[in-house]
């Protein structure tokens, strides 16, 4: 297949995924204008900012925090960082050095959510600091965001050994604080990073490869799947699937006038 048919199969997968995107946040039809995304590939440039929307998505409804203990805000999330304390829940908390709870903006607009801490954020204490934390930043920046204006946080909160994959007690016995920081927060549109990540916030078992770029909710909240920043630099030629999914996340929230 030449380039020019794949990349027209592309922009119409695209097309496709945005208008059922717009079909399940109440919107109808295209907006009048030019796309507000424009930037050909993962390159982590600036991209222009979009012209302002005719019809902005409606916002989608928060979150209720279904425990109904802890406040909306920075106030919440330090009520339930106290909650979580010195975490015994689960067997990682043998061989953790720190507890990576999660850091931003507390009424973050977007939330990007991992699957768990690796060896410098164990270190540190703090979520994407090693360099798939560095990569991270490098994709929130083309978005046009800083960390300081969004929430990151991972599925589970310790190190698992060796950075082996979450195992299914663990992400259990911690899902619950995830659940608990995305109520707190109350994000609009939320990045899911890699397998664990879609699968426990999308509901299903799809393979990220298949899963990516196709919008799923949760408690209706609008989640892009994408891949790992981790993935990504083991292999560079799905950047340009990565930024795609990112592209998709900024029109929404262009859509939804968050822009």
């Amino acid at each position: 297949m030449s380039a020019s048919r794949q990349e027209l199969r592309d922009l119409v997968a695209a097309f496709r995924t945005h208008l059922e995107a717009r079909s399940r946040c109440g919107a109808l039809g295209v907006p009048r204008g030019p796309s507000p995304v424009t930037s050909p590939a993962l390159s982590l440039a600036e991209p222009d900012a979009p012209e302002e929307p005719t019809t902005p998505y409606p916002t989608p409804p928060p979150v209720l925090y279904d425990e109904g203990q802890v406040m909306h805000s920075g106030r919440g999330l330090t009520a339930l960082r106290a909650e979580i304390g010195d975490c015994q829940r689960c067997k990682l908390a043998r061989g953790r050095r720190h507890i990576v709870f999660g850091m931003g903006h507390p009424e973050a607009n977007l939330m990007f959510v991992g699957e768990a801490p690796g060896a410098e954020e164990d270190e540190q204490g703090e979520p994407f600091v090693g360099p798939a934390g560095q990569l991270l930043t490098k994709m929130i920046r083309a978005m046009g965001f800083e960390r300081q204006d969004v929430y990151i946080c991972n599925v589970i909160k310790c190190r698992p050994p060796q950075n082996r994959n979450p195992e299914p007690d663990e992400i259990a016995a911690c899902e619950q604080f995830l659940r608990k920081q995305i109520a707190i927060v109350q994000p609009r549109v939320i990045v899911a990073l890699g397998k664990f990540a879609a699968h426990y916030l999308c509901g299903e078992t799809t393979p990220i490869t298949r899963l990516r770029g196709n919008l799923r909710t949760y408690r209706e909240i609008p989640v892009m799947p994408t891949y790992h920043p981790a993935f990504l630099l083991r292999d560079a030629s799905r950047k340009g699937e990565a930024w795609s999914d990112l592209k998709q996340v900024m029109a929404l929230l262009y859509h939804m006038g968050l822009r």
